[in-house]
């Protein structure tokens, strides 16, 4: 879609284009495979010679449409639909990381994520040294090494909300020839576009604000194009050299700005299968519409939401970056003018017991596993999402024992701050 249009307009026109005759609604393409007239003509799609469909787990119509809308949205090149975030992370390093490899995060990531980089790709042969997201340039590139492949980060850290400074961690990671790879999912490109700041791979969970409604678990991968991978043809060998699973075909030769997502298709999820389903996609594509809606009101809401609770007797402390006054409002209002998010974080002065016991007492708000999406929900990430780790992890997560993570929803503001008044008043 031009450039000429408003990300809003995006919102609803891009990805989904019917020709005479077509549906006007993206229409699920509810099938595990495609036919074709000739032998000949199925060879030519397995051989990569030919573009085309051939079998779901690859690539199918419905799920391609709603990845190339999330593709505009972030501005980039090209972009692939996963079965979740988590399978989105996961590919997104190990698309140009293999055994013996390395590389750099920043410590405040979402718990799995960080399970997922510390622990799971260990076991694989890929290490990964974690950095305090607010250290030094100094102290950022003294965390890379010889055989480092990739640099890691959150726009919006899950549940800690620090906010990354892009423009520092991009210009490290080029420093040392390789991408950055961004999470976006918190702030979504409506509020942050994190290549328009030298990151080069975005990632989302799609489960979250992109769907909106709690209804479906995916992930997309998002490449931008810029990343020059022949430049640094010796550090991505999977990508500069022949790949004799495919009749040694060179990726980047083959297909230039293309190669990354299209190893990413042809490789991981040609072996690793996590495919996000096409009514998944489908779905996704209605959140998408109304992203444009929902995200304004989301950061309207938090911002009122966390007001009150700063302004409580009862309340140690609070974190949203759309406040003044709060660790991360400058980096917040550099990346993200228009406003961060509809998470917020807070602790109670009678400590864990106290927050633990105010979630319980909350009645509109639900304690569930999920965030962002239209609905008011709490969790207690030391006691849920993050329970894996040890108590200098969580640190080092920005999780603190007492942190409450408060996904404010779209309902009326008042009445979820009413909500959180009857619930503190019985702690």
């Amino acid at each position: 879609m031009s450039e000429q249009f408003n990300i809003e307009t995006k919102c609803i026109q891009s990805g989904w284009k019917p020709k005479k005759g077509e549906p006007r609604i993206l229409p699920i393409y509810q099938s595990t495979t495609f036919k074709y007239d000739t032998s000949e003509q199925m060879g030519r799609l397995f051989d990569l010679e030919d573009s085309g469909y051939f079998y779901t787990r690859l690539q199918n119509p419905t799920n391609d449409a709603v990845a190339e809308k999330i593709c505009e949205l972030e501005g980039g090149y090209a972009a692939m639909l996963t079965s979740s975030g988590q399978a989105a992370n996961f590919y997104a390093v190990m698309n140009i990381a293999e055994e013996g490899d390395h590389i750099v995060c920043s410590s405040a990531l979402y718990g799995g994520t960080y399970n997922l980089y510390a622990h799971t790709i260990r076991k694989m042969g890929v290490e990964a040294t974690f950095v305090d997201p607010d250290c030094s340039e100094e102290e950022l590139n003294a965390a890379f090494r010889e055989n480092t492949k990739a640099v890691v980060g959150e726009t919006i850290a899950n549940p800690a909300l620090t906010v990354l400074d892009i423009e520092k961690f991009a210009k490290a990671a080029h420093a040392h020839g390789v991408p950055l790879i961004v999470d976006n999912t918190f702030a979504t490109p409506i509020n942050c576009r994190p290549f328009e700041w030298g990151a080069d791979i975005v990632t989302h969970s799609t489960t979250k604000y992109m769907d909106g409604h709690a209804m479906t678990v995916g992930g997309a991968i998002v490449d931008s194009g810029n990343f020059d991978w022949s430049a640094h043809a010796d550090k991505f060998p999977g990508l500069t050299q022949p790949d004799e699973t495919y009749h040694g075909i060179v990726y980047t030769e083959k297909f230039g700005k293309g190669a990354y997502i299209t190893k990413a298709t042809a490789q991981l999820m040609r072996d690793l299968g996590s495919i996000q389903s096409p009514q998944n996609a489908f779905l996704l594509n209605i959140g998408l519409e109304t992203l444009h809606l929902r995200m304004p009101r989301h950061c309207e809401n938090a911002k009122k939401v966390a007001s009150y609770l700063k302004g409580h007797d009862k309340v140690a402390w609070v974190n949203c970056a759309m406040l003044e006054g709060d660790k991360y409002h400058d980096l917040a209002a550099k990346y993200m003018p228009n406003g961060t998010c509809g998470v917020i974080t807070f602790g109670l002065k009678g400590g864990r017991d106290a927050s633990v016991k105010m979630m319980d007492n909350l009645k509109l708000a639900a304690i569930v596993t999920h965030v962002a999406d239209a609905r008011t929900c709490v969790l207690h990430p030391a006691s849920h999402t993050h329970r894996q780790m040890n108590d200098q992890e969580l640190l080092e997560a920005g999780v603190q024992p007492d942190l409450i993570r408060f996904s404010v929803g779209i309902e009326n503001a008042d009445d979820i701050i009413a909500d959180l008044e009857q619930a503190l008043a019985l702690v």
